[in-house]
């Protein structure tokens, strides 16, 4: 009956330090390397942004989830907007590598100067200069406690 009893408190114990455990174990902010992209149904003005490094972003535990990406398409909407550019469907790409960031980068522009089939298209591709938009990075701590 004791054995019982000290394997109850055991089990007890360890499933309290769980928490704590699980609780050390979220990530730090990291660098990532992101651009932004923003077109309108509208016209055929096509804004990519320069490839950035933001120092403390954050990640889901498993690093290929970017978390509040929400907040850093939202930031190049909002310079848009400023810019006389209102409606973009803004979105933003990342990677930890900055060279498979490059690859996207280019698959993407690639895409939008001459279409799927390798033809020239009407749109007009804009590059937003560092000097005019940087990404903010995103303070996650705070919301990753409250889950």
């Amino acid at each position: 009956m004791k054995l019982i009893k000290y394997l109850f408190i055991a089990a007890l114990m360890v499933a309290a330090t769980a928490p704590a455990t699980a609780k050390s174990k979220k990530n730090a902010p990291q660098r990532v390397y992101m651009f932004g992209f923003a077109a309108s149904f509208n016209d055929t003005i096509v804004h990519f942004t320069e490839i950035q490094a933001v120092d403390s972003a954050w990640l889901s535990k498993q690093n290929t989830f970017l978390l509040g990406r929400d907040n850093y398409s939202n930031q190049l909407r909002d310079y848009l907007t400023e810019q006389k550019m209102p409606h973009r469907t803004c979105i933003v790409l990342f990677d930890r590598k900055i060279g498979r960031l490059q690859k996207k980068f280019l698959k993407m522009k690639k895409l939008y100067s001459t279409g799927k089939k390798g033809g020239a298209t009407n749109n007009d591709i804009r590059t937003i200069a560092k000097s005019d938009f940087t990404f903010r990075a995103i303070n996650m701590s705070v919301i990753e406690d409250g889950q």
